[in-house]
C-alpha cells in the first residue's frame, strides 16, 4: 500500500547539488511550506524528459504565485539530475532532489522493478502535494501513462 492523503511524508535522505553535493532529510524539506514533488521513472528518459518535466517548468510561474514550491525527484544520482536540470533549463528554485537508492520512493510505496529493462527498482510516475509534511494530494499514474499528473491537472486541484 502506498503512502495516501492525510499521511505525513516518511522520513528519508536525498541528494541535491547546489556548489557541491548537499544531502536532505524529507522531515526538513517539506516543514513549513506547501509543496508539489514530482517523481519520474527516470532522468533522460523519452516521458520524463519530453512531457512531464517540462510541463511542470512551463507551469513554474503558476505553482509559485499560489505560494507552491516545486521539486523533482528520480532514482538517479545527484550528478544525473544536475545534468538533467542544465539539459531542461530548470528554473532557480525549482529543487532537483536524487533518491539514488530509491530508500524514499520505496518509504512512499511508489517503487516499480524496472529490471526488465535494465533500470532496477525506480519510482513511479506521480504529482504529491503536501502541506508542512503532510500529503494532502497524491496523483499517481497508470504504467505507461502521463495523465493524472500533469501540472495543470495538479494545479487545478490545489487550492487558491
Amino acid at each position: 500500500m502506498h503512502i495516501q492523503p492525510g499521511e505525513r511524508i516518511p522520513e528519508a535522505i536525498l541528494q541535491f547539488i547546489e556548489g557541491g553535493v548537499h544531502k536532505v532529510d524529507t522531515t526538513t524539506l517539506f516543514a513549513h511550506r506547501r509543496m508539489v514533488l514530482i517523481s519520474v521513472p527516470g532522468a533522460f528518459t523519452p516521458t520524463c524528459s519530453e512531457r512531464h518535466l517540462p510541463d511542470y517548468i512551463a507551469h513554474f510561474d503558476a505553482f509559485q504565485t499560489r505560494g507552491i514550491a516545486l521539486a523533482c525527484m528520480a532514482v538517479n544520482d545527484p550528478f544525473v539530475m544536475q545534468a538533467w536540470a542544465r539539459e531542461q533549463h530548470v528554473p532557480h528554485g525549482m529543487r532537483m532532489l536524487a533518491d539514488g537508492n530509491a530508500e524514499f520512493t520505496r518509504a512512499l510505496g511508489l517503487e516499480f522493478d524496472a529490471s526488465g529493462f535494465g533500470m532496477g527498482v525506480r519510482s513511479r510516475r506521480f504529482a504529491l502535494y503536501a502541506d508542512d509534511g503532510i500529503v494532502r494530494g497524491l496523483w499517481v499514474e497508470a504504467p505507461g501513462e502521463y495523465r493524472v499528473s500533469t501540472a495543470g491537472n495538479v494545479l487545478a486541484q490545489l487550492p487558491a
